[in-house]
């Protein structure tokens, strides 16, 4: 009963001031597990005027996809991907899952300005308005020097790739995938050098990204390249966005 979700869990219906109310966010989360803890960080960030992406790892029990779906069904602006991973720990499919939520939040009719991405153990320890402001105010004095493309930056720190690191890209890694247990394995295969030659940049796989970049990402070939290419490395949501920030920064 929605009505009875709404009210139980005390979920907020309305924008809480005219700057949020005209500064939409857009959230990817991936889950599998804990369906309590879910809730309480989806009541925690939830805005009607926000878009949340719900990516369920498709080993899930089917009662948890249920259940998931049950509350998601309440909301006009929460959503289950359209394409589900089997998402195994330090693999290609971790950074898949959040490209299919990308793909379909670029045509959802809210207009949102950043996307950010949490797994279901993440919690906020900001309010939505602290967050739309952190977000204006780490950029606006670059904002009004410098006339980016992109209207606004990133978050997604990062440095060079490391050399303790550099096994992550030298060597292919492959995924195997069970319910009971998953994991990441190298090969003796060695990889070819990054596509266009490009430097890898290595940081956390969590981000705020500005839409714009978000479409740059889905359909610049040399992203594409570098996503096929990163297929078979070793935890690559680490170094695919922060290098793509550098690339067209």
């Amino acid at each position: 009963n929605c009505s009875m979700v709404l009210k139980t869990l005390h979920f907020i219906t309305r924008p809480l001031s005219h700057e949020e109310g005209n500064f939409s966010l857009a959230y990817i989360i991936t889950i599998h597990k804990e369906l309590e803890m879910f809730v309480k960080l989806l009541r925690a960030i939830y805005m009607p005027q926000n878009i949340y992406c719900v990516h369920i790892d498709e080993k899930s029990p089917k009662d948890y996809k249920a259940a998931v779906q049950n509350i998601v069904d309440c909301f006009e602006n929460i959503f289950i991907s359209s394409k589900r991973e089997n998402v195994v720990y330090a693999g290609f499919s971790r950074l898949q899952a959040d490209i299919n939520c990308m793909r379909d939040l670029v045509h959802s009719k809210i207009q949102w300005n950043y996307v950010i991405n949490l797994c279901g153990q993440d919690y906020p320890i900001k309010t939505n308005k602290d967050i739309i402001q952190y977000i204006k105010s780490k950029w606006n004095d670059i904002i009004q020097y410098i006339k980016s493309k992109w209207n606004g930056k990133n978050m997604t720190p990062g440095v060079v790739q490391p050399l303790h690191m550099k096994h992550r890209t030298q060597v292919s890694y492959r995924e195997y995938v069970h319910s009971g247990m998953s994991y990441v394995y190298p090969t003796k295969n060695i990889k070819a050098k990054p596509p266009y030659n490009l430097t890898l940049y290595f940081g956390s796989a969590y981000y705020i990204l500005t839409k714009e970049f978000v479409e740059f990402t889905l359909t610049d070939a040399r992203a594409k390249d570098l996503l096929e290419w990163s297929r078979d490395t070793y935890s690559p949501d680490e170094h695919y966005w922060v290098t793509l920030n550098r690339l067209h920064g």
